[in-house]
C-alpha cells in the first residue's frame, strides 16, 4: 500500500509505475464534484469509478481483496476510515473469491491498521493489500470518492 496527498504528488509519485502516474494525473486534473457518478475510462486497462455514499460503522464494512486489479482510492469530499492489513494466513474468508467481480471478502482485518482519507488523499492498494473501505470516522457522513481500477498487467 502507498498513501499520499495530491498536494505532494510530484515528489511522492516519481518512482511509481506509469499506470499509477497516469491515474493520479487524471485524478488531479478533474473536478469530480461536477461529474456524475459512474465509470470513466482513463486508458486501456484503467477505469475510474466515481461514487457517492454515506459511510457506515466499521463493523458493517467487510474487508476485501482483489486479484486482477490494483485500486487507487481517492477521496474528493468527506472523509472515511480505510482499514488495511497485508494478506496473511490469519485472515478468515467470509465470501470466497468471485472471479467475475474480482473480489474476495474476509470476516475481519487481522491485524488491523487504519488511516483516515480526507479530500485530496489517496491510497494505492495492490492485490496483497486487504482493505476495508467506506467506514465512518466518527459518525456516518456523505463521501464522494473515486476508485481507480488498474489491471495488474498494466503495472
Amino acid at each position: 500500500m502507498f498513501v499520499g496527498k495530491m498536494d505532494t504528488l510530484a515528489k511522492d509519485a516519481e518512482n511509481l509505475a506509469e499506470a499509477i502516474k497516469t491515474s493520479l494525473a487524471y485524478l488531479k486534473s478533474h473536478d469530480f464534484t461536477k461529474m456524475a457518478d459512474g465509470s470513466y475510462e482513463i486508458a486501456e486497462g484503467i477505469t475510474a469509478n466515481l461514487q457517492r455514499y454515506i459511510t457506515r460503522p466499521v463493523a458493517e464494512c467487510r474487508p476485501e481483496r482483489h486479484e486482477r486489479f490494483a485500486d487507487i482510492q481517492y477521496v474528493v469530499e468527506g472523509e472515511e476510515d480505510l482499514g488495511w492489513c497485508p494478506e496473511s494466513a490469519e485472515l478468515k474468508v467470509a465470501i470466497p473469491y468471485d472471479a467475475v467481480k474480482d473480489i474476495l471478502f474476509y470476516e475481519k482485518l487481522a491485524p488491523a491498521s487504519h488511516i483516515v482519507l480526507r479530500p485530496g488523499f489517496f491510497a494505492v492498494l495492490y492485490p496483497e493489500d486487504v482493505h476495508q473501505p467506506q467506514a465512518a470516522v466518527t459518525a456516518s457522513a456523505p463521501v464522494t470518492k473515486v476508485v481507480v481500477k488498474i489491471a495488474m498487467d498494466c503495472l
